[in-house]
């Protein structure tokens, strides 16, 4: 398949991606006004939509391997592309996120997310952001499910390295519940920026639970290496060469 095909169905894809979520987005807004459930489905609907026209559309297959959670846990995930996001809100039932605070005015996304509990911090202010979270997150305790966040706090390109940020830990610690690390590749095939995607397996990963009661200074390393290792793991499985790392 040549590349300036891939490229314009890439192009297809997108605009098809973000005109369903305008159509779903709105189609749904009295249900989700008015019923937290309706929300859940509206934003799962639109997972399976992106699913299913990734595959269709550009050849590129999304697969879960591992249990995701259904009880009320942290999730630690990797942080590659938007995709991501979608694969790991789309495996759980009531996936809820922490996320800048720039997202609330995103058309749709934001106006959702806010309806499902997700908590919006400032980025730059490290010291009451993570207050707040800690705040948010015990004010929502009414409201299982499960917690996701992205240790790194943005997306990481596979092959680059990047801190893994302390609010993971004093959640994981403040709340005193069990984290399940997850690992990703779709990096591989959805990069940060550009149109272009390639086709493939697109794989996450939920990893083994990590259980409460460590000290933050034994979860961070721990969860790293959880995450890493498997993460390349998978890049390695998609044909990246992760002795470039």
């Amino acid at each position: 398949m040549s590349y300036a095909f891939q490229w314009i169905r890439s192009l297809i894809f997108i605009i098809l991606m973000y005109l369903a979520m305008a159509v779903i987005g709105i189609g749904f807004a009295p249900w989700a006004l008015f019923s937290r459930r309706g929300t859940y489905f509206a934003m799962h609907l639109y997972c399976r939509w992106v699913f299913w026209s990734a595959h269709r559309i550009i050849n590129l297959k999304t697969e879960i391997r591992g249990t995701p959670p259904t009880d009320e846990v942290l999730l630690a995930a990797k942080h590659q592309s938007f995709l991501d996001i979608i694969m790991i809100f789309g495996a759980v039932p009531r996936g809820k996120f922490i996320m800048k605070r720039s997202l609330i005015w995103a058309p749709f996304l934001g106006q959702y997310a806010k309806r499902i509990g997700c908590i919006f911090v400032d980025r730059g202010k490290r010291s009451g952001a993570i207050k707040k979270m800690v705040a948010d997150v015990k004010s929502g305790a009414h409201e299982p499910g499960q917690l996701i966040i992205f240790p790194q706090g943005t997306r990481v390109a596979v092959g680059k390295e990047m801190p893994y940020k302390i609010g993971t830990g004093v959640l994981y610690k403040e709340t005193g519940q069990e984290c399940v690390p997850v690992a990703t590749n779709v990096g591989v095939f959805w990069r940060r920026h550009g149109i272009y995607r390639d086709p493939g397996v697109a794989v996450i990963e939920f990893l083994p639970r990590i259980q409460s009661g460590l000290s933050v200074e034994e979860f961070m390393p721990t969860l790293k290496d959880s995450i890493e290792t498997a993460s390349d793991r998978l890049a390695a499985e998609a044909g990246y060469k992760v002795s470039d790392k």
